[in-house]
């Protein structure tokens, strides 16, 4: 991996072709993923459709599937870009200077993400408070700041207090009406917490899967990121070490995870400390998966159209919101066409119209990066 010289004179590592890959892989999901599970669902194919149908929908309450990767994995991303981008900003000005970006972006995500979800639109009672955006927003601002101003290993010791203190919370905290340790769903803290103190719009009605509470777990899967970012980034250490390192690292953590899901169970909707190790474990492996193609075995051409999503993660998915790719794509192959399909395989024609609408996406990426337009907080 070749290294530049920053202005102070160290060494820093370059824009990692790889991590924008991951992020592009992960997006695909994100405005794909529910047409490509609906699809599948409707799919004739016995049991291994099925199986694949299924990991597009979140577990429905204790479990882990693929499609609650989806989240923690960009949260994870986020953490790994810190590193990338504050070490570059510190060096060529302060870190005065870079407190004063970082909070500027967390205040303009943390925006965007109450328009996202409509903003204002059928009243102020109806302004969603905490979402993807939103938490995003405070995964950054918080990851960052204790970045900015803590060494490594004081890091580690506050992700573990995180977890630690979350498990002890959820566990011996006694909730009204149900006492403490109960993980179900509206019996645990997270959620009597959220029902009683987060104000407006909830996702539930009267719990939100991005609540007050899960914030703080949720700083803990951006800092496992922010490890991980340190590691690849170093020009001190061998790529060979840095891919092998990031296996095994992905392997213990989401051992770990299973182990304490045995008595913390593994839940997205309350982002258990649990579920912070099992997803990032899942989310270093993949690192370690995109690193080792592409940063050392120079195997880049498989993952360009990747690149082109990740390199405009934020416009695709705020595009996502206004425009369906799905239902665009029924312009180009519905109606006989889509017919035609499912008389040859029953639910052949909803497959390939979800396909499509995923070509439309990766083609508008495609066109925004080859002319070099970029929308970056």
């Amino acid at each position: 991996m070749n290294e530049t010289m920053n202005a102070s004179g160290a060494v820093t590592a370059p824009r990692l072709a790889s991590l924008d890959a991951l992020r592009g892989f992960d997006m695909l999901w994100i405005v794909g993923a529910d047409a490509i599970g609906g699809a599948l669902t409707g799919l004739k194919g016995g049991r291994v459709v099925q199986f694949f149908a299924g990991q597009m929908d979140h577990a429905e309450w204790v479990g882990f599937n693929f499609y609650d990767l989806i989240f923690p994995l960009f949260v994870f991303m986020v953490g790994v870009a810190i590193p990338l981008s504050l070490d570059r900003l510190v060096f060529s000005a302060d870190r005065t200077v870079a407190l004063r970006r970082v909070l500027l972006r967390g205040v303009l995500m943390y925006a965007l993400g109450l328009l996202y979800y409509g903003g204002m639109t059928e009243g102020f009672a109806h302004l969603r408070l905490m979402g993807v955006l939103q938490r995003l927003a405070i995964c950054y601002v918080g990851a960052s700041v204790l970045y900015l101003y803590f060494k490594q290993w004081t890091l580690v010791v506050v992700c573990g207090g995180l977890l630690v203190g979350y498990w002890a919370l959820l566990t011996f905290v006694p909730v009204p009406g149900f006492g403490p340790g109960d993980f179900a769903r509206g019996h645990n803290l997270t959620n009597w917490i959220d029902s009683h103190y987060l104000p407006l719009r909830l996702w539930y009605g009267d719990t939100d899967p991005e609540g007050l509470l899960s914030n703080f777990p949720a700083i803990a899967s951006c800092l496992l990121g922010v490890f991980a970012g340190r590691w690849v980034s170093d020009p001190r250490i061998a790529s060979n070490k840095k891919w092998s390192w990031l296996v095994l690292s992905g392997i213990v953590l989401m051992a770990a995870g299973y182990w304490w899901g045995v008595q913390f169970p593994v839940i997205k909707r309350l982002w258990t400390s649990s579920f912070v190790l099992v997803a990032g474990g899942w989310s270093v492996l993949l690192l370690a998966g995109f690193y080792y193609l592409i940063e050392v075995r120079g195997w880049r051409g498989w993952a360009q159209p990747f690149v082109w999503i990740g390199s405009n993660a934020l416009t695709i998915y705020l595009v996502s919101r206004l425009v369906s790719f799905e239902n665009l794509s029924a312009r180009f192959v519905g109606g006989e066409i889509t017919a035609a399909l499912n008389g040859l395989w029953p639910g052949l024609g909803g497959l390939v119209l979800a396909l499509f609408g995923i070509s439309l996406c990766i083609v508008f990426c495609r066109f925004l990066y080859v002319r070099k337009i970029f929308l970056r907080l």
